[in-house]
């Protein structure tokens, strides 16, 4: 799955990248991407994946992951089911979804990824960057620095700066929806 946000993404916004930073950039943006998706619940751009769910004897059932924007196939107990319709991010059928499994391939997400998100990927690979060239490779954020007998002391973070924030992590939680465990992603 390619990344919420590419180099050139990051040299629109002003942070020059040279050549021999574009491996360390490239895995940034990737570990930046997944932590954003982690925090969303969803893969936010457009995929096509494969899920299993429980059957269930309700006539709804609804399908992870948002806007779901077509469904390719649907099978109950491996037997496939023609008589479905999507109705907003929902499978509706009037016998209902009864049986153990409901398996189920469609596409969701977004064919684009939203400017903001893409700021966020751009700016935390920015933060984790900035650290690399300062020679902290973990990107750890500097806390206090003293210049007469020089002394850094840098900030006891989990995860560097690639960590987001809990206002960021339910801001997109509550934007993108519940997370889905992918069987196949096409």
């Amino acid at each position: 799955m390619p990344d919420l946000a590419t180099i050139a993404d990051m040299e629109a916004r002003g942070v020059t990248v040279d050549a021999s930073e574009e491996s360390v950039v490239s895995t940034y943006l990737a570990v930046a991407s997944a932590a954003i998706r982690d925090a969303a619940g969803s893969n936010i751009s457009q995929i096509t994946v494969t899920v299993i769910l429980p059957g269930t004897r309700d006539t709804r059932l609804k399908l992870p992951g948002a806007p779901v924007t077509s469904v390719h196939a649907v099978s109950l107990d491996e037997v496939p089911i023609l008589d479905a319709r999507l109705s907003s991010g929902v499978l509706v059928r009037s016998a209902g979804w009864g049986g153990d499994d409901v398996e189920v391939t469609y596409t969701y997400g977004l064919p684009t990824v939203p400017a903001d998100i893409v700021d966020l990927t751009c700016r935390l690979a920015a933060q984790a960057l900035t650290g690399y060239r300062a020679g902290d490779p973990a990107g750890r954020a500097v806390e206090s620095e003293r210049i007469g007998d020089y002394s850094v002391k840098y900030a006891d973070t989990e995860t560097g700066t690639m960590a987001l924030s809990n206002s960021q992590r339910s801001r997109l939680a509550a934007r993108f929806g519940a997370s889905i465990a992918v069987v196949n992603a096409l």
